[in-house]
């Protein structure tokens, strides 16, 4: 049996399993119920071995994500507050072998932001915006915004928008890196169709490499993220999919991969 959702909608588009935030009345408001079910879904994609990728929207056509449910903020009590919540989904995100995207048309404030900053790529249409307006509540970011924005785009512009709480706009968020894909409404979906696609052409154990290597080694020193480079490098040239690539590119063919 399926497993079945109230605030998010689950679409497999093989490779691409679609996760969608599905609350327009509350402009995609992130709720704690809506928490529970994308952590469920990322881990039902993160499991099925016909997903290659992962991409998380937003329904409605205004907002990606609006921010946390103030509703439930305004009752959150210190224990609560200090317990993973949006930084717990960011982690995860970051922390599975299969690439994320972050599908984002709209509204991207507060931790719907934080949560596409969880992801490894944020594509955005002309009409999204983007901020972190928490100290304009009396709050800071909670959902990893203070140690992952600065990471995207700098201590400068990260300190902009958390300090100043204004919104910037598509345009500003791709000259300062937030995204890297800019395109029409019309296209998002099939822009990102067409990234998993990309994606799913390659070696299974390529991503989930990349992903660990630059992660894990903005945490340490650059030697010792040089010499994990160098490891990793040398666990992949021993496999099947190595030399199944390089024949393919020089028998100039389609590449097989088999994850061995």
């Amino acid at each position: 049996m399926a497993k079945e959702f109230h605030c998010i909608l689950y679409e497999k588009k093989e490779p691409l399993a679609l996760i969608t935030i599905n609350r327009p009345e509350k402009y995609n408001a992130i709720s704690l119920q809506t928490l529970k079910e994308l952590q469920e879904s990322v881990d039902l994609a993160a499991k099925d071995e016909t997903i290659r990728v992962i991409a998380i929207t937003g329904t409605g056509g205004k907002a990606f994500a609006s921010g946390s449910d103030l509703n439930e903020v305004a009752q959150r009590d210190l224990k609560k507050a200090l317990e993973p919540i949006v930084q717990g989904l960011a982690a995860q995100l970051e922390s599975i072998p299969k690439p994320t995207i972050a599908a984002i048309d709209g509204i991207c404030m507060g931790g719907g932001l934080e949560i596409a900053l969880g992801c490894d790529l944020r594509v955005c249409t002309p009409t999204s915006r983007f901020g972190t307006p928490e100290g304009k509540l009396g709050i800071i970011p909670g959902g990893g915004a203070t140690a992952r924005l600065p990471r995207i785009v700098g201590r400068a512009w990260a300190m902009e928008m958390m300090l100043m709480g204004d919104p910037i706009n598509a345009d500003k968020a791709m000259q300062i890196g937030l995204v890297t894909r800019l395109v029409e409404q019309s296209d998002l979906l099939n822009e990102v169709q067409r990234m998993a696609e990309h994606l799913a052409s390659f070696a299974p154990f390529v991503p989930q490499f990349m992903k660990t290597m630059v992660h894990k080694g903005m945490e340490g020193t650059l030697a010792s993220a040089l010499a994990m480079e160098k490891f990793a490098q040398g666990a992949l040239i021993q496999t099947e999919d190595k030399d199944e690539g390089i024949d393919a590119f020089l028998h100039k063919r389609d590449p097989k991969f088999k994850g061995k």
